[in-house]
């Protein structure tokens, strides 16, 4: 059975994590078929951004412990192929956005971490709940970390401690809590902002966003005029700026986000 779901519409891939049996954990199946997914999703020019939600009411509740703890001694645990995910989805050229309609644990936070926006209810709650498991979220901090403010990583990696959607917004794990009604309204609305943006640009702005600046500010600056001039000069600028002067979408608008 596909623990992994895909469907795609109007520029956007939409990914189910569909395992609500064991609440989306992150058993080796989900997260090979998972990888799959991303895949597929990154070699279909048609594809502009990426869904990441689920089925249940639980988003991810991490590790799958049963499968973790049938591992023999030297096989590979579903955290080490973790790490795989993310990297995936941290370097995935395509905006992806996570939809949480439910809670999500441990290693569910590092997917949360890992999308470029992420939306939430206001009632969802998260854990960093490896320490009271007596292992620690070493995989997750990849994508955490960047996130979150030092002393909001601190509290709730050592406590464990549980903290609602609003909280997660705040220290900046999620972009937003919503009420429930407002989820997939606030999400369709992120998606068809994102699809208009240029898929070379979008590409390029997300490098930016995980840009390791120089310690010249003077050859910071020189070397982001010349990318930012190859911009403008690329087929995709081109089209860009004579789309706006004429008032018209742009060619890579699809159609049906062109209203």
């Amino acid at each position: 059975m596909d623990l992994v779901r895909t469907a795609t519409a109007a520029g956007v891939t939409t990914v189910t994590l569909d395992s609500p049996a064991n609440r989306n954990a992150l058993s080796s199946q989900l997260m090979e078929e998972l990888l799959d997914a991303l895949t597929e999703a990154q070699n279909d020019p048609a594809v502009r951004a990426v869904v990441l939600t689920h089925t249940g009411p639980v988003f991810c509740s991490g590790a799958d412990l049963k499968e973790t703890a049938k591992a023999k001694e030297g096989a590979r645990v579903p955290a080490e192929l973790l790490a795989d995910v993310l990297s995936e989805l941290w370097e995935f050229p395509k905006p992806v956005v996570a939809r949480l309609a439910g809670p999500a644990r441990a290693g569910g936070l590092g997917l949360v971490a890992a999308a470029d926006i992420a939306v939430c209810t206001r009632a969802a709650t998260f854990a960093f709940s490896e320490v009271r498991l007596g292992v620690i979220p070493a995989v997750i901090s990849a994508t955490v970390l960047p996130r979150l403010s030092s002393r909001a990583a601190a509290e709730l990696f050592l406590t464990g401690d549980v903290f609602d959607g609003v909280r997660a917004a705040e220290i900046g794990l999620v972009t937003r809590a919503v009420e429930e009604d407002a989820l997939d309204a606030t999400v369709a609305a992120y998606r068809d902002s994102l699809v208009r943006g240029g898929p070379l640009a979008l590409a390029g702005a997300k490098q930016l966003l995980r840009r390791v600046p120089s310690d010249s500010i003077k050859d910071e600056l020189a070397e982001l005029s010349e990318q930012s001039a190859g911009y403008f000069r690329s087929d995709e600028g081109v089209e860009g700026v004579a789309a706006f002067r004429e008032k018209r979408p742009a060619s890579w608008v699809p159609s049906a986000a062109d209203g």
